[in-house]
């Protein structure tokens, strides 16, 4: 269900949703860096690295405490592809990223995604803040994937 409170289609295209728009190349100014069937990956508007980019599931897949364990695979396929945008995009020291969710309440889009931070060493004041390892509001990519395979939901 989106923020606006109206359920995605039956394809999973919510139209209220702004990165469903951005991942059917319904929104201007956004280029995808790479689209197959299941993924988007896209520069975040407001960058918290020299490299930050969102890596989103086209159909539309509530925040992450919605998950399951069967969306584990899925959460995977968004680290490989967010690993991969950076390679392509000359990020060579893969142990100096950041890979994570927001935890609700504290998403500002109700839409799964992945930021994808490099290098990690150059985060900002603010940034380090907001994309902070251990806190309340942010998970890591593998905590995630931990929490799915060990409890089943995320919550």
């Amino acid at each position: 269900m989106s923020a606006e409170g109206e359920q995605p289609d039956a394809a999973g295209y919510d139209a209220k949703c702004v990165f469903c728009r951005i991942c059917n190349s319904q929104e201007g100014g956004a280029e995808l860096l790479h689209s197959d069937e299941e993924l988007a990956c896209f520069r975040d508007i407001r960058p918290g690295a020299p490299h930050h980019y969102l890596v989103v599931p086209k159909a539309h897949v509530g925040n992450c405490k919605t998950l399951t364990n069967e969306h584990v695979q899925l959460v995977q396929n968004m680290v490989e592809i967010g690993k991969c945008v950076l390679q392509k995009n000359n990020v060579t020291d893969m142990e100096d990223i950041r890979l994570g969710f927001h935890w609700p309440p504290f998403c500002s889009i109700s839409h799964l995604h992945l930021h994808v931070l490099a290098p990690a060493s150059q985060l900002g004041f603010l940034s380090r803040m907001i994309y902070r390892l251990n806190s309340y509001w942010f998970i890591t990519a593998d905590q995630l994937i931990e929490r799915l395979q060990s409890n089943g939901p995320a919550s």
